[in-house]
Formats: structure tokens, C-alpha cells, sequence
């Protein structure tokens, strides 16, 4: 799918600072950008740059002290707690570097739990978690546990669970930060699918350049402000 000039998201004057006993510490500073729809950003910066600060306001699970977030039309800065976590559920897929999965539960099983908070039957969420896995090429896994699969895999399963409801947006936290070249490679290559075949916007924090080289656009953070490289 082409990406669109359309902005997703907008940020306006966003600011947020930490409490430390009785230090304030100002991670971001009046930030304002907009990502396009089917845009892949990736946000780089020393630690303590405030870039995964930023990401966790993009995605609903830390609060702004100022400022405005709009994703797809909803104004998240402004909604309730309950109204955002439903808003999270439904609009945001997550990918962690350490992939988050259940070690009891199977790659389909794994992949299902968001679903479970949806209206779906269970043949309709088979169909979903069938359809996701296929994307990511692990059908044929889908009845093994997190440890019978590689990394790469694991991180691949995360990525089917991030999609599987059909999320406006897919934060992803330094997605490749545990994984070998090779399939750090291969994650990039089906987050870049996930853009253009899909249209999904991705939005990226990462440490490695190589990573950030799969990106549209490449926010640079310092001391809780942005330049675009």
C-alpha cells in the first residue's frame, strides 16, 4: 500500500518531566510533529533522551504534563483512563524487545490473547490468528511453545500478536536489540512488509543505525528535543 501525506498522528507542545524526590526532571521539552498514515519512523537518542518516554505517550501508557496527542482522529491526552485503555486496546500494537510472550502458552494461543477482550467468536479469532501467523511465516509453528522457537521466531509471533486486531499504529520498542544480525534483519524486512503491503504505520525507537536505515524518517532526540535527519 502507497503511504499517504495523511498525518496519523499529530503532537503538539508535548512536554513531560519525572519527579526525583524533590527534583523535577524535564525528559521532553514542547515537542510538535505529525507522522503520516503508512509512515515508518524511527526515533534515535542517547539514553535518557526521552525517546521511549515519547513512545509510551504515542502509544497511551504514560501521560503528558502538556500538550496534545491526536491518533487517527481521537485526541488520546484527552480521554479518561477507561476510555484509553479501550482506545489501547483496539489501536495500538506493541512490540518489546524481549518479545513479552507467555511461556506456557503457544505461538497461536500467544497470539490470540488480545482478542480475547474482543467480540470475536471462536472460528473468527482462529481466522485472525491463522491469518496473522501466515503474514509473519509461522504457520507451521503455531502449536509450539516460546522456547521451542529461535528468537527471530519469537520476536515474529510478537509481531502477529501486535497486528492481530488490526491496529491504526505498531510502536516498537528497540524491536531488534536482542536478536542476532541476521534475524534482526529479517524483523526489519517484515515490519518494512507490514508498511508498504499493509499500510501500517510503525513508529520505532532504536539504538542501531542499520534499523533505523528501514525508516522513512529518522527523529533524532537530545535533551528532550527533536531534529529530523
Amino acid at each position: 500500500m502507497a503511504q499517504t501525506t495523511e498525518p496519523i498522528v499529530k503532537i503538539r507542545n508535548l512536554s513531560k518531566s519525572y519527579r526525583r524526590g524533590t527534583q523535577i526532571i524535564p525528559v521532553l521539552s514542547g515537542i510538535s510533529f505529525d507522522i503520516a498514515r503508512g509512515e515508518f519512523v524511527a526515533l534515535m537518542g542517547p539514553s535518557g533522551s526521552g525517546k521511549s518516554t515519547l513512545l509510551n505517550l504515542i502509544a497511551g501508557i504514560d501521560s503528558a504534563d502538556e500538550g496534545e496527542i491526536e491518533i487517527g482522529g481521537v485526541e488520546i491526552t484527552r480521554l479518561g483512563e477507561s476510555d484509553l485503555a479501550r482506545w489501547r486496546a483496539v489501536s495500538v500494537g506493541f512490540i518489546f524487545q524481549f518479545y513479552n510472550l507467555i511461556p506456557v502458552l503457544t505461538a497461536f494461543e500467544n497470539v490470540e490473547l488480545p482478542l480475547l477482550l474482543t467480540h470475536l467468536n471462536r472460528r473468527e479469532r482462529r481466522e485472525h490468528v491463522e491469518a496473522v501467523l501466515n503474514v509473519v511465516g509461522l504457520a507451521d509453528r503455531m502449536d509450539h511453545y516460546p522456547s521451542q522457537l529461535s528468537g527471530g521466531q519469537q520476536q515474529r509471533v510478537a509481531i502477529a500478536r501486535a497486528i492481530v486486531t488490526d491496529p491504526e499504529i505498531l510502536v516498537a520498542d528497540e524491536p531488534t536489540g536482542d536478536l542476532d544480525r541476521a534475524s534482526a534483519e529479517e524483523i526489519l524486512q517484515l515490519m518494512d512488509r507490514l508498511v508498504h503491503e499493509f499500510g501500517k504505520t510503525v513508529i520505532m525507537v532504536t539504538h542501531d543505525p542499520r534499523a533505523a536505515e528501514k525508516a522513512h524518517l529518522v527523529r533524532h532526540l537530545e535533551k528532550g528535543e527533536l531534529s529530523v535527519t
